[in-house]
C-alpha cells in the first residue's frame, strides 16, 4: 500500500469517527435532552474512548454542531467557487441557492436539532458560535471581491453578517411553520429583500 493510499485511508477513518461521535451526541441529546448528555456517554455510544473523543472535539457542544459546521464550510466553498467578477451579494445568494439545490429539503435530523436548540438557550449560543466562524470565512471571500473598495473590511463584514442573519432568521421562522412553506422559498425571498436594502453596499 502506497503512502498516499495509507494517508487517504487514515483520513477516511478519522472522518468516520468524527461523524460517528457527532451522530451519537445528537442521538443522545434528542433522546435524553442535551443537559443530560456527558462526553463519556457520547464516547460510549460511539464505541470509542474518552481520550478519542477529545482528539476530535473540545466539548459536547462541538460534537452536537459538527454537522452544521460542515454544512457551513461547504457553503463557504461554494461562495469561493463563484465567478470572481460576480457582485458579493449575488455570489452569496447564488451559493446558497446551489447549496440547497444540492441538499434538497431540510432533513428531519436538522429540523429536530433546530427545535431542540429553541428549547435550550445554551445550545443556541453554541450554534451562534458556529455561524460566527463561518462569518469570518465568508467575509474574507467577500473582501476578496471588493478589493480596494473596502479598505478596512467593514462592507465585507456587514455583508457576511447580514447574509448569515437572514439564513438564521429564515430557519427560525420556518421551524414555526414547516408545513406552510418550503424553507428555501422563505430564505430566497428574505435574501432578495435584504439585497435590495443593501444596494449601496453590494
Amino acid at each position: 500500500m502506497s503512502a498516499a493510499t495509507e494517508q487517504g485511508l487514515r483520513e477516511r477513518k478519522k472522518a468516520a469517527t468524527r461523524q460517528a461521535l457527532h451522530e451519537a451526541a445528537l442521538r443522545l441529546a434528542l433522546e435524553n435532552g442535551p443537559d443530560q448528555v456527558t462526553v463519556e456517554a457520547v464516547a460510549d455510544e460511539a464505541g470509542v474512548s474518552r481520550r478519542t473523543f477529545s482528539n476530535y472535539f473540545a466539548n459536547k457542544e462541538e460534537a452536537f454542531f459538527y454537522g452544521d459546521r460542515r454544512r457551513m464550510r461547504l457553503l463557504a466553498d461554494l461562495v469561493r467557487d463563484r465567478p470572481a467578477d460576480e457582485p458579493p451579494w449575488t455570489a452569496l445568494t447564488e451559493a446558497a441557492r446551489e447549496f440547497y439545490a444540492q441538499r434538497g429539503d431540510l432533513d428531519p435530523e436538522w429540523v429536530a436539532r433546530g427545535r431542540l436548540m429553541r428549547r435550550h438557550p445554551a445550545l443556541a449560543a453554541a450554534h451562534v458560535q458556529t455561524f460566527t466562524a463561518t462569518e469570518h470565512e465568508l467575509s474574507a471571500e467577500v473582501a476578496a471581491r471588493l478589493k480596494d473598495q473596502d479598505r478596512f473590511g467593514v462592507r465585507a463584514k456587514l455583508l457576511a453578517a447580514t447574509f448569515l442573519a437572514v439564513l438564521r432568521t429564515s430557519l427560525t421562522v420556518w421551524l414555526e411553520h414547516p408545513s406552510e412553506i418550503r424553507f428555501w422559498d422563505l430564505a430566497s425571498s428574505a435574501l432578495a429583500e435584504a439585497g435590495q436594502g443593501l444596494s449601496g453596499l453590494r
